[in-house]
């Protein structure tokens, strides 16, 4: 998953790009910093440049809390008088003195917010969530000085319609032109009230925006389901059990805890025999930010969505869906929905049809049960056992997550010539967390470091997620990326391995495609470097990653079994790939579900009062079967009202699959998935480009043509 700051869109247009793939916003708007001890400018470990070597590193050992605010205080000042000093400059204006000089522009700041970002993700407290509430609104109203300074935005405007705007390189101009049509998207030419009240949207949406994730984080921290009696874990593998163990120890509420997260409870239900316990399970989770209680996120959502509208309209958009798309690949809702739909009848239809299964063996069990929404899973597994022998117990004791992290390595060097090489002495924010050197195998050339965090702990959002906390570029010289990849992976009993699902290992596979697309980076300036790409876009090289895991190569040498060491049999293999459409139905109307609801509440020109009713509505009207819920309900999905980054856009997962299937294929017509002709073709055109080129464009430049969707399909079997 890839997500950002709701800010990010003006901070990409100046260079002050940081990558979070699950951050947060705020909920109070003080007029104020407030001060706490006072740490001189000196002094302060927040503010100094990252020293060390592979061209320096966050020091986050000497990361204290009480140091943010006034750090933040002095990096705006900063920013903002660089920024005067470009926008006054007497000189006319030229790429080398405006354009050139904003790419140099904002280091303290994007130093800072990268730090930042790591606490309000990964370390989240209730002392850090003060912290958030004063900064977020700040951080938007500091945004909104750089996107409406009149100054700066005519010198832009100049350069982008003069003749030296064609004697530019295509990445210059590339460059330019973003950062103009970007300004213009942000309110740029609006009168000064219009950019007040601009304003005054930007700094209440950062507010609920961490509201939201503050109420969802509450939900997912605090309620749990404590199990007392062992017989009740009955179905759960041991690990599973080891897991819950652990859980319960953690927070000395019983003996065995299910954690209000999707790696907790997804097995649970997958698993576990005792049905009223997988219905309490199912209920804690599906009910996030929906429980009527101080957490409870719908009147925070209605707000959100009233003032997307009123600021699409200021910016002379019909909507926010229009105002989102009118910057991606789709371009706008229409082409979006027009997919989105092509596939939900086909999606639709096939879970009649694995519901008939599981029904089929529910009742030759004798239960006398229909099936719902918190027996999918359970009842799934065992019609994948009918028809395919494949026990996914049986497939998890072959997938160690550090062998498969060898094996990521592997594919690494064999698509991108890349080699890691852990590191043991550069400081990190949690015991957890690894850090490893990435060089070219080939020349020896550093090209960056990846951070490793995988495990779930109290303070840590849910889910999986990639961020940078530099990117790479060539302005200031030859300055190397930072990546991260965050996972929420469930630890054991100490000493033993930690194994995982093959839908985790899926998702391991995806995100580190998110950091090999930011590794892989090979351009000048900072604005366009890495994944600073369209969101519709950004995930395609990271879906693209997950066809690497099923290659014999990978399976053979790196899925070995945790006790014999033995590779994982080919039977079990051949199983997995009989198996590899299976359950699509579910797990395509699950996302859809949730991509069209996102869709439909920000088309709407006059936004909804009731989430939940909205939600009901107009499922019911798509015809969504009553034994699914949408992947991400309404009142807990943080793709899309914990920032901008997804709103109007989680669609972008289904697009880029289109893209991603089709690319899969040009390694099919070649020599295979280790063709090095078109893995390099993949990495010239896609993975080292950024945003230097519009993405259709490299895209076809990669493929030869358009993407068709007729692999898409066949992926999922809905042909």
């Amino acid at each position: 998953m890839f997500k950002t700051l709701s800010l990010l869109s003006v901070f990409t247009i100046f260079g002050f790009f940081f990558n979070d793939i699950y951050m947060n916003q705020n909920n109070l708007i003080p007029t104020t910093f407030v001060s706490s001890e006072n740490v001189s400018e000196d002094q302060n470990p927040l503010l100094q440049p990252w020293s060390g070597n592979y061209g320096g590193y966050p020091a986050f050992d000497k990361v204290k809390i009480k140091d943010f605010l006034p750090a933040f205080e002095v990096a705006m000042k900063e920013g903002l008088n660089e920024i005067e000093k470009i926008a006054n400059n007497p000189a006319p204006p030229t790429f080398e003195n405006t354009m050139l000089e904003l790419e140099k522009s904002g280091h303290s700041i994007s130093r800072l917010i990268a730090i930042y970002g790591v606490w309000s993700s990964t370390m989240n407290s209730d002392e850090f969530q003060n912290v958030e509430t004063i900064i977020e609104p700040k951080l938007s109203e500091y945004s909104d000085k750089i996107a409406q300074n009149s100054k700066l935005f005519k010198r832009i405007e100049k350069i982008y319609n003069s003749e030296e705007y064609k004697t530019l390189s295509l990445e210059a101009q590339r460059l330019t032109y973003l950062k103009y049509s970007g300004l213009v998207r942000n309110g740029a030419r609006l009168n000064e009230t219009d950019k007040a009240k601009l304003s005054n949207y930007n700094q209440a949406l950062a507010a609920l925006y961490t509201k939201f994730s503050q109420n969802l984080l509450s939900d997912e921290n605090d309620k749990i389901v404590v199990i007392e009696n062992k017989t009740d874990l009955k179905g759960l593998s041991k690990d599973l059990v080891d897991a819950a163990a652990s859980a319960g120890v953690g927070v000395n509420k019983g003996k065995w805890v299910i954690n209000n997260t999707r790696s907790s409870v997804d097995p649970f239900l997958t698993y576990a025999e005792n049905r009223d316990l997988r219905e309490k399970v199912w209920r804690m989770f599906i009910s996030r930010g929906d429980n009527g209680d101080k957490n409870d996120n719908n009147s925070t959502i209605v707000e959100i969505l009233k003032i997307r509208a009123l600021r699409a309209k200021l910016l002379g958009f019909k909507t926010h869906a229009d105002w989102r798309l009118d910057n991606s690949m789709a371009k706008t809702p229409e082409n979006a929905m027009k997919l989105m739909m092509d596939v939900w009848k086909p999606a639709i239809l096939k879970v009649k049809e694995e519901v008939a299964d599981m029904q089929a063996i529910a009742d030759k069990e004798g239960n006398n049960i229909k099936i719902e929404p918190w027996d999918y899973r359970y009842y799934a597994e065992k019609v994948r056992l009918a028809k395919y022998d494949l026990d996914q117990n049986q497939v998890k004791e072959y997938l160690q997550l550090d062998k498969l992290k060898e094996g990521m390595f592997w594919v690494a060097g064999q698509i991108f010539n890349m080699s890691f090489s852990k590191l043991e002495n550069i400081p990190v924010y949690h015991p957890d967390v690894e850090v490893w050197e990435v060089k070219n195998k080939l020349t020896g050339k550093h090209i960056g470091l990846w951070y490793f965090d995988p495990y779930a702990r109290a303070g840590k959002r849910s889910g999986a997620w990639m961020n940078a906390f530099r990117d790479q570029e060539r302005v200031s010289g030859d300055i190397p990326t930072i990546v991260s990849n965050n996972a929420n992976f469930v630890k054991g009993r100490p000493g033993e391995p930690v194994l995982i699902s093959w839908d985790d290992a899926s998702t391991l596979f995806h995100e580190f495609g998110h950091a090999l697309h930011g590794l892989s980076s090979r351009v000048i300036y900072p604005t366009l470097s890495g994944t600073n790409v369209f969101t519709d876009y950004v995930e395609f090289p990271s879906q693209l990653l997950e066809y690497w895991l099923s290659t014999p190569e990978v399976l053979q040498n790196y899925a070995l079994h945790y006790k014999t060491g033995n590779p994982i049999p080919e039977e079990l293999v051949k199983k997995i790939h009989a198996a590899s459409t299976f359950n699509e139905g579910f797990a395509t109307t699950e996302y859809l579900s949730s991509a069209l609801i996102d869709m439909k509440l920000h088309l709407a020109e006059v936004p909804t009062t009731d989430p939940d009713k909205f939600e009901k509505e107009t499922l019911e009207s798509l015809g969504m079967p009553k034994e699914i819920v949408m992947r991400h309900r309404t009142p807990q999905f943080g793709h899309i009202f914990s920032s901008d980054q997804y709103s109007a856009g989680y669609y972008s997962y289904l697009w880029a699959d289109v893209l991603t299937a089709d690319a899969y294929q040009a390694f099919i017509e070649g020599k295979g998935p280790y063709d090095e002709s078109v893995a390099k073709s993949l990495t010239d055109n896609v993975f080292s480009v950024g945003n230097t080129i519009d993405p259709a464009d490299g895209y076809k430049q990669f493929r030869g043509r358009e993407p068709k969707t007729e692999a898409l399909m066949k992926k999922r079997g809905l042909n």
